[in-house]
């Protein structure tokens, strides 16, 4: 198999798939609307039918479902690779109203085109371009399309644990990082709650009377920053806090969300223990901690074998590829947390990612679709 065929391929049907992406981005799918996910997995469904694909679905009472479909399995009994995507996005319904598809200057813009239908529609166009061309792959292909990754995977974790578990590698369509680096690592990502009990007096009359919840929130947040110097790598970040009724009234309770990011899992371990373990500066004053790490790093050990093969590939067709790091995470931070090889950032090219300039870069859709063809036929 020449991979340049299979690019030039993809090339001369770039009309067609971007018509198929375009279709996607108007199928609005926020991740709290069951309704309108449930519209784009019938969507990606049919695709994979169209293709071929053995497509069940996954289904849950309040989440949309996900969508399998296996592609070669009569063929090979070997493990399977498997192609992870999500079909929802972080945009409500009648946003496309206000950011309609259109393509402007080579770049195609649309909710949820970045992050992450470009993605899906490249893995449905790399198997078109197999079946057309009349490669078969050397194992078997299990897509796996999430309905919630968007707000940390938690309808389908377990079917997604076990379908990695029987593959041989895993393949994410999420986008790229700038100038269409693959992803080779991610931070793990956790969310802490931090709420202090005080003890509510007159702010005038007996303030002494009085334990400042804000006050002792407050010596917490320092506190909590300084974890993040001792470990390269880690951040926290207190992105939302709260407390008191009235000016005139000592608080007697306040809260903060704290957002973390671990590049390595024993940060991970280390940042849950030191949350756990913050003790009240006011002897009267009570914590309560909840939260944790909820999705793991995707470190560079499971990555960077996969990696090579993909630079190796697009050289075969003309491309350079490079590699980077992201502090955002993805279901592929889970597969690799099991110990299966995965390779991140295989979808579309361009920027945007949850804001309104979201887009995709038009000439780099059919490079995409090949270089996933091209990893779906060698490994």
């Amino acid at each position: 198999m020449k991979l340049k065929e299979l690019l030039a391929y993809c090339e001369s049907t770039r009309r067609e798939l971007l018509a198929c992406l375009e279709a996607a981005v108007k199928v609005e799918s926020p991740t709290s609307s069951k309704p309108h996910v449930d519209r784009m997995a019938r969507f990606c469904a049919g695709k994979f039918r169209e293709l071929g694909g053995k497509t069940r679905f996954l289904r849950h009472a309040t989440a949309g479902p996900g969508v399998i479909a296996e592609f070669w399995s009569e063929l090979h009994p070997a493990k399977p690779l498997l192609v992870l995507g999500h079909l929802d996005t972080v945009w409500d319904v009648g946003t496309l109203a206000e950011m309609p598809f259109r393509v402007r200057a080579g770049r195609a813009y649309g909710p949820g085109i970045f992050d992450m239908k470009s993605g899906i529609v490249c893995g449905l166009w790399a198997i078109r371009a197999l079946r057309e061309n009349g490669i078969v792959p050397a194992r078997p292909v299990r897509f796996f399309l999430n309905s919630d990754e968007e707000t940390s995977s938690r309808a389908f974790r377990k079917e997604l644990l076990q379908e990695a578990r029987r593959a041989r590698a895993v393949l994410v369509l999420e986008p790229a990082a700038a100038g269409g680096a693959l992803k080779t690592s991610r931070k793990g990502v956790g969310e802490f709650r931090v709420t202090v009990h005080g003890r509510s007096a007159h702010a005038g009359i007996n303030p002494a009377a009085g334990v400042n919840a804000i006050s002792e929130l407050a010596r917490q947040i320092l506190h909590i920053e300084s974890f993040s110097l001792s470990r390269p790598g880690l951040t926290l970040t207190v992105g939302m806090a709260e407390g008191g009724t009235r000016v005139n009234v000592v608080p007697e309770r306040a809260a903060a969300r704290i957002d973390v990011r671990v590049a390595r899992a024993a940060d991970g371990a280390a940042i849950e223990k030191k949350m756990r373990g913050l003790k009240p500066f006011a002897p009267e004053a009570r914590l309560m901690i909840e939260g944790g790490i909820n999705r793991p790093p995707l470190e560079r050990a499971m990555a960077r074998d996969l990696f090579r093969v993909a630079r190796r590939l697009a050289a075969e067709m003309g491309m350079t590829l490079e590699e980077a790091a992201t502090g955002g995470g993805s279901d592929g931070s889970f597969t690799a947390a099991l110990g299966i090889p995965t390779l991140d950032g295989l979808g579309g090219v361009g920027d945007g990612a949850h804001a309104r300039n979201e887009h995709v870069i038009v000439r780099e859709l059919p490079r995409r679709a090949a270089l996933i063809a091209a990893l779906l036929a060698r490994l």
